[in-house]
């Protein structure tokens, strides 16, 4: 009887290891291919904080934007080391940096109020900065319940509509 109570002990324990053993494997995986998955992104920023630095004496930075039209655009915006916000986009090429004092345009807080308000867009997907026909332009994009997507380009400046795309 003590035998058989050992035997079914063991085999309780074996399934244990058994299931914490796959566990452990799923969430190695799932961490890997976290990691492999959003590496370009980390990488992009990275190199787009390097050169704001270098180029525009960025201090700090408070957000990253990829931004994809004609060109992809790599942008940041944070404080310079005189304690100015400023937005810096970069062409994914690396040639013309452009160096916007953010007072002088609008900022993502206040483009997000906008698609709100007067296009009365609720579910915002993303929002990224960056250039279009060669001028700073915010693209947001939203998601309608029935899961089509718009896309608003908005200049910089003024926040006025460059084009508009929907329900694509």
């Amino acid at each position: 009887m003590q035998e058989q109570e050992e035997r079914n002990e063991a085999r309780k324990n074996k399934i244990l290891l058994s299931i914490v053993a796959v566990l452990l494997v799923i969430i190695v995986t799932m961490a890997i291919f976290y990691v492999r998955s959003t590496h370009p992104r980390t990488q992009a920023k990275r190199e787009a904080t390097k050169i704001a630095k270098e180029s525009a004496h960025l201090e700090s930075v408070d957000n990253f934007y990829w931004f994809t039209r004609k060109e992809t655009y790599f942008s940041v915006t944070g404080k310079d080391d005189k304690g100015e916000a400023i937005a810096v986009i970069i062409p994914k090429a690396g040639e013309k940096i452009t160096v916007l004092n953010q007072k002088d345009g609008v900022d993502e807080q206040q483009v997000r109020q906008i698609i709100e308000t007067d296009y009365k867009e609720k579910s915002i997907q993303k929002v990224s900065l960056g250039m279009y026909n060669d001028k700073p332009t915010w693209e947001v994009v939203t998601k309608n319940d029935d899961g089509l997507l718009s896309y608003y380009l908005l200049s910089f400046e003024k926040a006025e509509e460059i084009m508009v795309i929907k329900n694509v």
